[in-house]
């Protein structure tokens, strides 16, 4: 046998080898095999379609970040005018700024400000009241960063949540779609998700009558928040509290929240601000000594305590009625907080039986499929295509092994881009065939004719075959969700297919000729 054979046979051998220690743990096998190899080795993971989980579609209220972002630029001014020594007051309506002050300041008020803070354009004057506003431009980048980062938290987010391979990705401009394959508690998943995480800093109004707030008569510049208690009993307890709607400082600042034990040795979360959110809380603790400064999260009062003294150093507690597993999740939350809030728009919940279903009818169509497409080959083509369905089960096999390699995800899209593989390797080997017998019907020896045909069909099946992965790759840069697994799976195959039909069918054609010198081909 000729060195050339020797080696081509070798590398198939030894691709296949490859492809099914790779693979085989993905199977049912694979609880059988040591755990060296199936703990080791990456796996193909099932879609949301296959496997059964929640498909969400969540819109970012992108407003609602630039207020954030708003009112930490009120913050940042407060403090940097107080250590400059100019008598300002800032307070936000909407998404605009407002600076009240004596009126012989206002020239020097407004070069601060704009000295300060380039992004703010003037938008209206009056006697002692400057008012400014973001610019348009700024405000646009602000929305868009909104929506990035509420993808990068929301998938970090995941990922520490235990969700396993989870899909996130961005559709229009504002709304993220979720994936989450697997999970067992939707609506935690769900709830953990939506969790806004947005911490802010409120003082506490205790002058005003509450009882006249409730009723209705809530004095300006004051909302009233609610705490949530679970008693003896398990009833969930409100408590109103009286607070100034200007918020201070926001968790946008934090540079680490983690659990840590209260005074009363009950779990709670410490956190820590950057050095620009330390600068600010000094101030606010400062200025405000013996009056309460609420802790306030997503609504809701955490925690009230009264400033004593002046804080240096940018710490602080949160605490409340947790349990230690509710505070690992919310400093989770709160370290990977969102800009914006997030709401349902689409909430689609695939159950187990209905993936395991799209499963069994995949495999039984590509089962048939298959079985159909060996059979013709073989009542069609004779002995050559039993060589066909060699290179068929080839293909799937190397295929299925660098998809498991890739830790790809198979979807119901993915089986129907497998199956295609299928097709179009069979169709590269009629090609294939049918040039063999035009050679053979020219009077040219089996040899000649297996080596023409291969020669005169290549470029045919190249074609075809480069015009296909194409389009897979932009269906995988363009497409989201199970259409990347379909364009996955897709142009896979293609490369592979071209390796077993060019080169797996054409070394066995060679080891027969080699071996028994045909004088005839069965095609």
């Amino acid at each position: 046998m000729k060195e050339s054979i020797k080696w081509r046979l070798g590398l198939i051998v030894l691709s296949m080898v490859i492809a099914l220690f790779l693979f085989l743990p993905s199977t049912p096998l694979g609880a059988n095999l040591p755990d060296w190899w199936r703990l080791n080795v990456s796996k193909i993971s099932l879609g949301l379609d296959l496997r059964g989980g929640s498909h969400l579609v969540m819109q970012v209220e992108t407003d609602k970040a630039v207020e954030a972002a708003v009112d930490n630029i009120i913050a940042d001014l407060q403090t940097t005018a107080a250590s400059q020594g100019v008598a300002v007051q800032f307070s936000r309506n909407g998404q605009d700024i407002t600076a009240k002050f004596a009126e012989a300041l206002e020239d020097k008020v407004d070069t601060f400000v704009k000295k300060t803070y380039a992004i703010l354009i003037s938008k209206n004057r009056a006697k002692g009241e400057l008012v400014y506003a973001l610019q348009s431009a700024r405000a646009n980048e602000m929305k868009e960063d909104a929506v990035r980062q509420s993808k990068e938290r929301t998938e970090r987010r995941i990922n520490k949540f235990g969700v396993a391979e989870p899909n996130v990705y961005k559709q229009g401009t504002d709304q993220l779609v979720i994936q989450l394959p697997g999970i067992k508690n939707p609506q935690e998943a769900i709830s953990f998700i939506r969790t806004a995480g947005r911490l802010e800093f409120k003082l506490v109004d205790n002058e005003s009558d509450m009882q006249k707030a409730l009723a209705g008569k809530v004095p300006e510049g004051r909302e009233i928040l609610y705490s949530e208690g679970i008693g003896e009993t398990g009833k969930v307890s409100r408590q109103p509290t009286l607070v100034f709607k200007q918020t201070l400082l926001t968790g946008d600042r934090l540079k680490e929240a983690k659990v840590s034990i209260d005074e009363y040795g009950k779990p709670a979360i410490s956190i820590t601000f950057d050095g620009d959110g330390a600068r600010v809380f000094e101030r606010i603790t400062g200025e405000n000594i013996g009056k309460q400064l609420a802790i306030v999260l997503d609504g809701v009062v955490h925690s009230a305590p009264r400033i004593k003294d002046r804080i240096a150093g940018g710490s602080a507690q949160i605490t409340g009625s947790f349990t230690h597993d509710e505070a690992a999740k919310l400093a989770i939350v709160l370290r990977e907080s969102l800009p914006a809030p997030m709401k349902i728009v689409q909430n689609v919940t695939v159950g187990p039986s209905l993936g395991l279903d799209s499963i069994n009818k995949g495999v039984r169509a590509a089962v048939i499929g298959g079985l159909v497409v060996v059979v013709f080959m073989i009542v069609y083509y004779g002995l050559s295509g039993v060589i066909a369905d060699y290179a068929i089960v080839l293909n799937l096999v190397l295929l299925l092994g660098a998809m498991a390699f890739l830790n790809a995800t198979l979807t119901l899209p993915g089986i129907a881009g497998i199956i295609l593989t299928i097709g179009m390797g069979v169709d590269s080997n009629v090609l294939m065939f049918e040039r063999i017998r035009e050679e053979i019907r020219a009077g040219k020896p089996p040899r000649l004719a297996i080596d023409s045909g291969y020669d005169k069909a290549f470029l045919t099946i190249l074609d075809s075959h480069v015009t296909t992965l194409i389009t897979a790759a932009m269906l995988f840069m363009f497409g989201t969700g199970p259409i990347k697994g379909f364009a996955v799976s897709l142009s896979l195959g293609i490369m592979i297919n071209l390796y077993s039909a060019l080169v797996g069918t054409k070394v066995i054609f060679d080891i027969i000729n080699a071996k028994w010198k045909l004088e005839k081909l069965s095609i």
